[in-house]
């Protein structure tokens, strides 16, 4: 079976640390500017050797986003920009311009050159010329079909890699190349600070009849007109694989580590051979929009109803630390409620004593653990004190486990939570 790439997004070291344990072989990244996503936290100059240490140990690759709508200043300053992060040592910059294209391949000659989706990349003959130019990788533009991405793979040289979105926000312009949000706002979508205004609800009014709004569709009130649903391939990584994708490309550079974890493990698992169904059922944890499959199938679908979320668990805690019976007494006497191993979380949203919360590891299945003789850990003191209910965000808690749970792992409740504006 030929290997696919799982590419995962890293918006700042939590981030990071999630897509590495839960198994991406790749991670994309912004660092100071130039990226797509400016809300995300991202990394500064001075630490990206730290982060491709630490993905190089875990055997990972780091990809750099260079991507945005450059003008002449984005230019001007790019060669030392691209000279910092080369001698960083990542993998390969994702490049959207062609003016960048050219100076990455001067000022960043180890690192190799990923066409972003921005270039909108959609036919055999623009693929061969980046590939003359010297790239070794196209992101596929996102209005591709299954069948263009197979066509076009016939038609390109062997040794050219071919990477496509499976999972998350869709934008509903063309590759992402989105002028509204700037038109709206003056935050421009190109230069990674979009609002979302496709996001908006919307109704028509005419001229005539000011204050007087129609609604877009036959349909009372207004409409989420532009609304994209998410994206979700989980059920068809086979067939992109049949059609020559080498990297398949998870987005949410701004989505928290807990988001990350869930979908980054559901999709290992599906690319490692796991149960499609319960791979399907794990992205339902998150939360998520709609899903849809984007283009890959035909015209994709707008959630023109509402914008909102929905999910099926709520992340209430990371683990910190797993402390075994040793050191607790004899035979894991004074051990918290008799358990083996004695947990200390980092609290997220509100759990308490008794409540059963599931256990999301890396690798693992997901497992239940009941909280028994719950403590929380004061930050100055460190002297556990016994509670009934952890509620503070941040603050550490404790308490007992019946099996070893590796830190970085995260603790969530099944608590079903829909938020959405209706039309």
């Amino acid at each position: 079976m030929v290997q696919v790439e799982l590419l995962a997004p890293a918006g700042g070291f939590e981030q990071l640390r999630a897509a590495l344990a839960f198994g991406a072989d790749a991670v994309y990244l912004a660092a100071e500017k130039f990226g797509m996503r400016a809300r995300a936290a991202n990394f500064s100059l001075d630490v990206l050797p730290a982060v491709v240490r630490q993905a190089h140990a875990r055997g990972a690759k780091v990809y750099v986003t260079c991507n945005v709508m450059m003008g002449q200043r984005d230019v001007d300053e790019l060669p030392g920009y691209l000279e910092a992060v080369d001698a960083a040592g990542i993998d390969a910059l994702i490049v959207g311009d062609l003016g960048a294209f050219a100076l990455a391949r001067a000022h960043a000659p180890r690192c190799a050159l990923h066409v972003s989706t921005q270039a909108s990349v959609a036919n055999s003959e623009a693929a061969k010329i980046w590939h003359d130019l010297g790239a070794s990788r196209i992101v596929c533009a996102r209005e591709m079909t299954l069948q263009d991405i197979a066509c076009m793979r016939e038609r390109i040289p062997d040794g050219l890699q071919l990477e496509a979105f499976v999972h998350g926000a869709q934008c509903m312009a063309v590759s992402g190349r989105c002028l509204i949000s700037s038109y709206l706002t003056g935050r421009s979508g190109n230069k990674g600070a979009c609002t979302q205004p496709c996001r908006w609800n919307y109704a028509l009014e005419e001229e005539k009849r000011p204050g007087e709004h129609f609604p877009v569709e036959e349909d009372a009130g207004s409409t989420f007109i532009m609304n994209a649903k998410d994206l979700c391939m989980v059920e068809h990584l086979d067939a992109l694989r049949e059609a020559g994708v080498d990297s398949v490309k998870i987005e949410g550079r701004n989505k928290k580590a807990f988001y990350v974890a869930t979908v980054v493990g559901a999709y290992r698992r599906a690319l490692d051979g796991g149960p499609v169904a319960e791979a399907r059922r794990e992205l339902d944890a998150v939360s998520h929009r709609p899903y849809g499959t984007g283009f890959y199938f035909g015209d994709p679908q707008q959630a023109c109803d509402y914008d909102g979320y929905e999910q099926e668990t709520m992340c209430v805690a990371d683990v910190v630390a797993c402390e075994g019976a040793e050191g607790l007494g004899a035979s894991g006497e004074g051990a918290p409620g008799g358990g083996a191993f004695r947990l200390v979380a980092r609290c997220r949203n509100r759990f308490e004593e008794g409540e059963a919360l599931e256990v999301l590891s890396p690798g693992c299945a997901v497992r239940e653990v009941a909280v028994r003789n719950l403590s929380w850990i004061p930050e100055d003191d460190d002297v556990p004190q016994p509670v009934t209910v952890a509620n503070r965000a941040t603050d550490r808690y404790a308490f007992a486990s019946p099996f070893a749970v590796e830190p970085g792992s995260f603790l969530r409740v099944r608590r079903h939570r829909r938020s959405a504006r209706h039309a």
